[in-house]
C-alpha cells in the first residue's frame, strides 16, 4: 500500500482511513444495498422508494460496476475497520450529462452524526486529486439534506448553483484540485 498521510490506497482503489475500509462494490453487495437504502430515513433525500428499490438499484449496480471497471474507481462499500460491518457507500462516479466526476456518500442511519461522511468524503477527494489525477470534483444533494451539504462545505467545496439531477432538485457544489490541495497541504 502507498502511504498518503492519514490515507493509504492500494492499486485496487481500496481506501483505508482511520476508522474505515472502503472497497469496490460487487454484485454480491446488491441485497445489502437494497436493504440499507430501503430505510425511509436513508432514502428520503435519494429519491425515496421510487429511486431506491430493488429494480432501480439492480440497474444502478450496473453503472457502479462499469464505473469501477472503466475508471478504476467508483461507488464503493464502506466498512468499519473495528468489526467489518458495512455502514454505507461512497465514491466517485460520473455525474450524468455533465462530464464531471461527482463524489457521493450515504450511510445507514445508525452511523449518522459520527463523522463518517466527512471522513469518507475527504478520503475520496484526496484519492481523486492525488491518485486519480482529477482536476475537479463536484457534489450534489437534495436542498433539504443539510447534513450532506455541510459535509461538502467542511471539505472545502463551494456552492455553485442549483440544478436537477437524479430526478430531483439539487444543490451543486464543486472544488478544484488546486483549491483542495491548497487547503489541505498540511495533511
Amino acid at each position: 500500500m502507498e502511504d498518503l498521510s492519514a490515507l493509504s490506497v492500494s492499486k485496487m482503489a481500496l481506501i483505508e482511513t482511520e476508522r474505515l475500509l472502503i472497497r469496490p462494490i460487487t454484485q454480491d453487495d446488491l441485497s445489502w444495498l437494497v436493504e440499507m437504502r430501503s430505510a425511509p430515513a436513508v432514502n428520503r433525500y435519494m429519491g425515496g422508494p421510487a429511486m431506491q428499490n430493488a429494480d432501480r438499484l439492480a440497474e444502478r449496480m450496473k453503472f457502479y460496476l462499469s464505473s469501477n471497471e472503466k475508471f478504476g474507481f467508483g461507488f464503493s462499500v464502506m466498512s468499519l475497520k473495528s468489526n467489518g460491518d458495512r455502514i454505507g457507500t461512497s465514491g466517485l462516479v460520473p455525474l450524468a450529462d455533465t462530464g464531471e466526476i461527482e463524489i457521493g456518500y450515504n450511510l445507514s442511519e445508525k452511523y449518522w452524526r459520527q463523522g463518517f461522511g466527512y471522513e469518507c468524503a475527504m478520503a475520496w477527494l484526496r484519492f481523486g486529486f492525488e491518485t486519480a489525477g482529477l482536476e475537479r470534483i463536484v457534489a450534489v444533494a437534495h436542498p433539504e439534506n443539510i447534513g450532506s451539504w455541510r459535509i461538502m462545505e467542511k471539505c472545502g467545496m463551494r456552492f455553485e448553483k442549483t440544478g436537477r439531477h437524479y430526478e430531483m432538485d439539487v444543490v451543486y457544489y464543486g472544488i478544484s484540485r488546486e483549491e483542495f490541495l491548497g487547503q489541505n497541504s498540511n495533511l
